[in-house]
């Protein structure tokens, strides 16, 4: 089994509370025994849907640690936030 490694996601408080919500609620029914499990289950299917529908389902090359741009979001980052939710 590959090694796991650390991510930190940040969310709303009030995400927050209905995340440990659920997972306290019906996690045992579902198959999430930890927050981790919920949030590490959802992300890798929206990663399958995102490569299928942008990358004829195949994974991208990897992209290490430090890759990433860091800060804020850009105005136009946020205004496609807004327009999602």
């Amino acid at each position: 089994m590959p090694k796991k490694k650390s991510v930190s996601p940040y969310f709303r408080e009030e995400d927050t509370d209905q995340i440990r919500a659920a997972v306290k609620a019906v996690g045992h029914l579902e198959g999430y025994a930890s927050i981790t499990d919920l949030v590490e289950g959802a992300t890798l299917r929206e990663l399958k849907r995102l490569q299928r529908k942008y990358n004829g389902g195949k994974k991208w090359p990897g992209v290490p640690a430090g890759g990433m741009r860091r800060g804020q979001r850009t105005r136009e980052e946020l205004q496609h936030r807004k327009e999602d939710s």
